[in-house]
């Protein structure tokens, strides 16, 4: 029994015999997920040659991943471990915030990070005088309260709705749209304003940095020196990557909820995981592997610990 001011997380339908296990595959992945964001912020710290702007947006990226992954844990696990099942209105709207504003956040520090390349690539004799630190601190603020406040109206309402059917949640998490699927109030302004704020964050975000990425082309092909081209874009390697690893399971959420309607509950659940844990267990094994000097840093620590 769920009082009204409550819901039911979901954890994977039918799969519930194998939950020990699945239980134990998601630990291993929380804790490499957290191991490795640490890992990259404290290199990023102690590494005094690190200190640059460029890698400012990385810290930042590296905390909202930390951030993310932290902010499911307590849910996730307590449903597979059958610590609770349960969660009350306030922590899951509480829950919806930061995941959302966090997601806003990755989708933000990634266009400013192909700002940086662009600049890099087209524009290199002007790089210095451009991406300051200054500068970064400024986009980062201006990231920050872009996701963080805009979002505050919408999760606001999410408190008054009066929530009539079943309280069972699509997830071991909670989201914005899995709450207004509940709701037997009047949702349209949220339905409105959070699709808004989809088309004036991620998709715009989405479409600036594909743009970025044509005009580096069109820079780097213009190049004659064949060298010199895959110098030029084995800088973008490492961003490329994060991009795809944040936007493609994006799109593949989005797909399932709005064309999967006839799909197994599983699929949406799965398709939920992956949105939510892939990218901060990708990006610091893609930025370990493709940033030589956080990949000598995190060897070099190692070495000295066998020593």
């Amino acid at each position: 029994n769920f009082s009204t001011s409550s819901f039911c997380l979901l954890g994977f339908p039918g799969l519930e015999s194998a939950y020990p296990w699945i239980a134990l595959l998601l630990s291993t992945i929380y804790t490499i997920m957290v191991l490795g964001n640490s890992i990259i912020l404290y290199v990023l710290w102690i590494e005094w040659s690190l200190h640059k702007p460029m890698y400012y947006l990385l810290a930042l990226l590296t905390t909202t991943d930390l951030g993310m992954g932290l902010s499911t844990v307590p849910t996730v696990l307590g449903v597979l471990w059958s610590l609770h099942q349960e969660i009350s209105l306030n922590s899951c709207i509480a829950q919806a915030y930061f995941i959302h504003g966090l997601s806003s956040i990755e989708s933000g520090v990634l266009l400013a990070m192909s700002w940086d390349r662009f600049v890099a690539i087209c524009n290199p004799l002007r790089y210095a005088s451009l991406v300051t630190g200054s500068t970064i601190i400024k986009i980062g603020a201006i990231v920050l309260t872009r996701s963080l406040l805009l979002i505050l109206p919408a999760i606001i309402r999410l408190r008054f709705f009066f929530y009539c059917r079943p309280h069972v949640l699509s997830h071991s998490f909670c989201l914005h749209q899995d709450l207004l699927r509940l709701a037997c109030s009047d949702i349209r302004f949220n339905s409105f304003y959070a699709l808004g704020l989809v088309i004036s964050t991620l998709i715009l975000d989405s479409v600036f940095i594909l743009a970025s990425y044509v005009l580096i082309l069109h820079t780097v092909l213009a190049v004659a020196a064949r060298g010199e081209r895959l110098k030029s874009l084995q800088t973008c390697t490492s961003h490329i990557l994060a991009t795809m690893v944040f936007y493609v399971p994006i799109i593949g959420l989005t797909m399932v909820h709005r064309f999967g309607k006839h799909l197994s509950p599983l699929v949406h659940v799965l398709m939920g995981h992956i949105y939510i844990l892939f990218p901060p267990l990708m990006n610091p094994i893609i930025y370990s592997i493709k940033t030589q000097q956080i990949r000598k840093r995190i060897q070099g620590m190692f070495y000295m610990e066998r020593g």
